[in-house]
């Protein structure tokens, strides 16, 4: 069995973000030789998630306001208990854990088995420092 670990790295300047990682994941894909198999791309920090969608702006814009309703940033410790440790970051803790914190995909022929639009993005809830994500390829 063949097999390939590597990190991405993303520093992103702003508190959210979210970019389509789709093309690096495709490189390590040829890069590892694996034919078939399966590749697991997970945000290492517990403030980020990878996920899979279609990379529509608008789409992208509508979960940004979304998450931002459902778990609005606020970095008093009056909203979210968390804030009172010292963080800011509580929204983005409840963020990840709505938007997932990893994604498999099948490859199938050397490429990812992909359905209709689809495409695996990172997305950033309390960024402004560096992370990380894990891509692990195994197969034949």
């Amino acid at each position: 069995m063949k097999h390939l670990r590597e990190e991405l790295w993303f520093d992103i300047p702003e508190r959210r973000g979210y970019i389509n990682i789709t093309r690096e994941v495709e490189g390590l894909v040829r890069e590892s030789g694996v034919m078939n198999g399966l590749v697991l791309v997970n945000a290492m920090h517990i403030t980020a998630s990878v996920f899979i969608n279609d990379d529509e702006q608008g789409l992208i814009s509508d979960y940004d306001k979304w998450l931002e309703k459902l778990a609005p940033f606020n970095a008093s410790g009056d909203v979210y208990r968390h804030n009172k440790t010292g963080e800011d970051n509580a929204d983005a803790h409840m963020k990840r854990q709505i938007m997932g914190r990893e994604v498999v995909v099948a490859i199938t022929d050397g490429k990812l088995d992909f359905g209709p639009w689809e495409q695996i993005f990172y997305g950033e809830f309390d960024g402004r420092r560096k992370k990380r994500v894990l891509v692990k390829i195994i197969g034949e």
